[in-house]
């Protein structure tokens, strides 16, 4: 059976030594955000997904949601978890008092989400669309609408959902064909179908809020004509209850590959009534509002279910035994040593772990310059951490769920034939971690938009920001001994990243397809560097508390600097070889024809 235990010492190192917890402290509307009150919440969070969540996960897996007369209902113990959640204000946690919401800082949401998705991915969706129909009706409704809904879906009672996606229309939504027509009270008549809901019918909450893209009679076409409407299950009462029913009923769910305990629904709409949020024709921008804070607790699964995976892989090495080590014996007592001996084991766990931590650490950094971005009082400081939020963002999701599955195949192979087989919990998490590949844009997707939005935005300000922030690091770190060696790794990989970039830009402005078929592989080369960049600022931090002297804590740190060794020694020089595959030039792929296929 897997366990899991949340890395609450490595939680705290990134919040509190790397970070700054006390600078989001100093930030306006978070002057109750102390320290102390960071770690008394990840202790509380720490208690509810290793004792409640966790659990659920394996029989959440095997049970799965039934569908049945249009109702779904949920596997065993999935609402009693909920009710849980809820009484713990857990689904407010980073949502604004005026709703009932607890202020916190989003930092703090991120590493919730974490747990949430090493505990229980299945079980993390339900809050997780809520939180993103909140922050698009909170930034994009009117006050009618914030006052209806946004209450009931902070406290809890209600949940949320995004309807995007149609059987001809996924990525492209400027094709999708659902229907708004004006009733004439101020309501619209909402007419269509949308597929892959996540959470579009459950037995959680007591009523259902979609958030749904369709087109009004005289919309343009493409993209400029989508618009957004608030459609729920049962339509609210004047006092703020549920009323009658609406005309929105689910089809069918999904039969799928992983997170087998979250309804994946066909909703359909059927006359239903429905609620503009924001202007006519500008959903797209609200969706977007949604979408990029989903992207960015997609790629927190990604390292949720590394790191479950990476400590049950582990503990398994640690006790299973199989042949001797390659420099003889290590348990000489025993018929055969621990396999953690072995060197290709401990390859596998190290580039496990040496993501997990910089990606936490990463998350960490993304989720501060977040709040910064919307709370510091200083307009240039809001913007420079927008920037680098917005930079981000496909490198979050993208890289995090690229490296999340990988990392789950990795720690299974630890496990060998036990790893294949369901008692030990591994092919649930490769199988559950598969997805955060695919939805809320493909990975593809991603890399498209870091090449063809992120970087030339606003003529690459955000990207000569991001060097200029790594140039200054490796100086200092260069100056330190101990970490010299990482300073200078990481030097050559932001050289041929800078290098790249320019390339890439060259090329792309006379030809797009030729950056389109290097973006994939510029990802992949972006997030490698970025963290390394955790890294060596990981490691700049642990080797200034060893000369401070840390006591008990030395092995702690010594630890993060040979974990960042390992990074830049077998990880990092994976720059080079991106690097010269990014320009080789896009031919080999654009010139091959789909005839040839």
């Amino acid at each position: 059976m897997p366990t899991y235990r949340a890395p609450l010492r490595d939680i705290r190192f990134v919040l509190h030594e790397l970070v700054g917890s006390e600078k989001l402290n100093a930030l306006p509307g978070y002057e109750d955000a102390t320290p102390d009150v960071f770690d008394a919440v990840l202790d509380e969070a720490a208690k509810l997904c290793e004792e409640v969540l966790f659990p659920l996960n394996q029989s959440g897996d095997a049970e799965g949601c039934t569908f049945e007369n249009g109702e779904v209902r949920t596997p065993s113990g999935f609402k009693d978890a909920w009710n849980t959640f809820v009484a713990g204000g857990w689904t407010g946690l980073a949502s604004s008092p005026e709703w009932g919401g607890q202020g916190l800082p989003l930092t703090l949401r991120y590493v919730l989400d974490e747990m949430i998705c090493s505990s229980n991915m299945s079980f993390g969706m339900f809050p997780g669309l809520s939180h993103g129909a909140y922050i698009a009706l909170v930034n994009h409704g009117d006050d009618e609408l914030k006052r209806t809904y946004l209450a009931k879906l902070v406290d809890g009672t209600w949940a949320g959902t995004m309807c995007l996606t149609e059987a001809h229309a996924g990525t492209d939504l400027g094709i999708i064909t659902t229907r708004a027509e004006p009733a004439g009270d101020g309501a619209y008549r909402i007419t269509g179908s949308k597929i892959f809901i996540t959470a579009g019918e459950h037995d959680l909450t007591d009523n259902i809020i979609h958030l749904v893209l369709a087109r009004l009679p005289d919309a343009p076409e493409g993209t400029r004509g989508i618009s957004m409407f608030v459609v729920p299950k049962f339509l609210p009462t004047e006092d703020g209850n549920i009323g009658t029913r609406n005309g929105v009923s689910c089809g069918s769910i999904e039969h799928k590959m992983g997170i087998k305990a979250s309804p994946t629904c066909v909703i359909n709409f059927d006359d239903a009534t429905g609620f503009l949020v924001g202007e006519p024709h500008k959903g797209m921008r609200a969706m977007f509002t949604m979408m990029n804070e989903e992207r960015l607790a997609v790629g927190m699964q990604g390292l949720g279910l590394a790191e479950v995976a990476y400590q049950n892989a582990v503990a398994y090495a640690r006790d299973r035994v199989q042949g001797r080590a390659p420099r003889g014996p290590v348990a000489p007592d025993m018929p055969a040593d621990p396999i953690i001996h072995h060197p290709d084991v401990r390859r596998n766990l190290l580039l496990v772990r040496s993501f997990t931590e910089s990606a936490r650490a990463l998350s960490g950094w993304v989720g501060s310059l977040q709040d910064i971005s919307r709370r510091h009082p200083d307009e240039a400081r809001r913007q420079e951490a927008g920037d680098l939020v917005a930079l981000m963002t496909p490198i979050v999701k993208a890289h995090f769920t690229d490296l999340g599955f990988e990392s789950a195949n990795h720690a299974l192979q630890v496990f060998g034939g036990h790893g294949y087989v369901r008692e030990f919990g591994m092919e649930q998490y490769v199988r559950d971690a598969r997805i955060g590949m695919i939805y809320e844009g493909t990975n593809g997707v991603q890399a498209l938009d870091l090449v063809g939005r992120k970087l030339p935005m606003d003529n690459g300000r955000a990207v000569m920001r991001y060097f200029g922030i790594l140039t200054a690091l490796i100086a200092e770190a260069r100056e330190d001994k101990r970490i010299a060696g990482i300073a200078e790794a990481t030097e050559r990989a932001v050289g041929k990243l800078q290098q790249v970039t320019m390339h890439l830009a060259q090329a792309g402005a006379k030809d797009p397809a030729e950056a389109a078929a290097a973006a994939t592989d510029y990802q992949r080369l972006f997030g490698t560097v970025v963290l390394g960049h955790m890294w060596l600022w990981m490691a700049k931090v642990a080797s200034e508390k060893l000369d401070a002297g840390a006591g008990d804590e030395s092995a702690f740190y010594e630890t993060k600097i040979r974990t960042a060794q390992f990074y830049a020694l077998r990880v990092l020089p994976q720059a080079t070889s991106l690097g010269h595959t990014i320009q080789s030039g896009g031919a080999s792929v654009n010139e091959y024809t789909p005839e040839m296929f």
